[in-house]
């Protein structure tokens, strides 16, 4: 079994505790509502939304996948922080084991933040992914960052 690390960084106009409590904390409500065509629901199958807590989403007609699996590993709300691991889905396949999300919000200058994330793909036996299938969930993450950001631009007081 390899493992693959793939780290990103993106510039937020919005305030690190409003992007943490809109994309982590809340996503299960409001990502469905802004992106329905994308992610139908999100269900909390065990847990509270803390660590231990497993998610399944669910996407929208059309997709590839009908539904993936997370378990939220950490959840630090005071430092922004949210580590989570994608146990079961498609993207899985038969080539990898799991893979770790860890994301964390970083307050910069002017009420800005700057969103850091490292993804580790845990792949089955000596199968090495390649930068295309990952470029592809990284634009995916980005899109979503895009769209809640927006709505919280237009929405200056939502999670303030």
């Amino acid at each position: 079994m390899g493992v693959k690390t793939i780290t990103h960084e993106i510039e937020s106009p919005v305030s690190a505790p409003r992007m943490f409590q809109a994309l982590i904390v809340d996503s299960h409500n409001l990502v469905p509502k802004l992106m329905p065509q994308g992610i139908k629901s999100v269900d909390l199958l065990q847990g509270d939304g803390g660590a231990g807590t497993i998610k399944q989403i669910n996407f929208g007609e059309g997709t590839q996948s009908k539904s993936m699996k997370h378990r939220i590993d950490v959840l630090d709300k005071e430092n922004f922080l949210c580590k989570y691991t994608l146990i079961e889905g498609a993207m899985l396949g038969d080539k990898l084991d799991s893979i770790v999300y860890e994301v964390k919000f970083e307050p910069s200058s002017n009420g800005k933040c700057v969103i850091k994330s490292t993804s580790k793909y845990h792949t089955l036996g000596d199968f090495e992914i390649n930068e295309e299938e990952i470029k592809s969930g990284k634009e995916r993450a980005v899109g979503m960052y895009k769209v809640v950001e927006a709505h919280l631009l237009e929405n200056p007081t939502l999670y303030a």
